[in-house]
């Protein structure tokens, strides 16, 4: 049984990653940040372990894949689900808003995975999976710090990618378009009517369908798929 490791795997879309992972047969290990109470009510409900860490701290993200292998094995799956936002116009935006997002999105992508690589590479195995997003893909006015976070993991999966093909270790990007989690919910209502207009499927997209391809890039039927960005995004952004 593989084992999997999902950051931010406690709520919304990560947790709709972390429960098909177990359904389909991993063993499965959720990251959370601060919310111990829904963190664990998602572990009672699931049975799925659960580990609390910053993934913006290199550090913990070391000590933490440390405990999650100690308890249940090496990981060979790693969803890097963990993101946050801090939505402003640019010339609003702080130097603390700008640097809480890239040091989560996308330094906690780095710190997690060079957590994980070194095993990879020896087993000669592994699977990372990164959430990126739509707006890192067409952009979005008020995000240019989220935006080029999730676009920067673009790069770093194209280049992981090809620095562990050698040893059958994929790296892939799923870009989902807006999905119906908390961070939508608070949208306000006007702006989610025009979002929503401009998806050709009009609608938001389930947990559970991106959930559904995260699993599918981390199957062995997958195993010839490795640098890409899968969108689920209705139609809204066609690249």
């Amino acid at each position: 049984m593989r084992i999997a490791l999902v950051t931010g795997g406690t709520a919304g879309i990560g947790a709709a990653v972390a429960e098909a992972l177990q359904g389909a047969g991993y063993r499965v290990a959720a990251n959370y940040g601060t919310n111990t109470e829904a963190a664990h009510a998602f572990s009672k409900r699931t049975g799925i372990p659960v580990f609390a860490w910053n993934v913006a701290d290199f550090d913990a993200c070391r000590d933490g894949v440390s405990r999650v292998q100690a308890e249940l094995g090496p990981v060979e799956v790693l969803v890097n689900n963990a993101g946050i936002t801090r939505d402003s116009m640019l010339h609003k935006m702080t130097l603390e808003q700008w640097r809480e997002v890239l040091d989560v999105n996308l330094g906690g992508c780095f710190n997690m995975c060079r957590a994980v690589i070194e095993g990879m590479r020896e087993r000669r195995f592994g699977r990372i999976v990164n959430v990126g997003s739509v707006n890192g893909l067409s952009g979005q006015a008020g995000q240019c710090n989220y935006a080029a976070s999730k676009a920067g993991l673009i790069g770093f999966t194209k280049s992981l990618a090809l620095e562990g093909a050698t040893r059958s270790i994929t790296a892939n990007v799923v870009a989902p378009g807006y999905t119906d989690t908390g961070m939508v919910a608070a949208v306000a209502p006007e702006v989610l009517a025009q979002i929503l207009k401009a998806v050709p499927l009009g609608r938001l997209a389930t947990p559970d369908e991106v959930a559904r391809a995260v699993v599918f890039l981390a199957s062995d039927e997958a195993a010839f798929i490795t640098g890409i960005t899968l969108s689920i995004n209705g139609g809204k952004y066609m690249s």
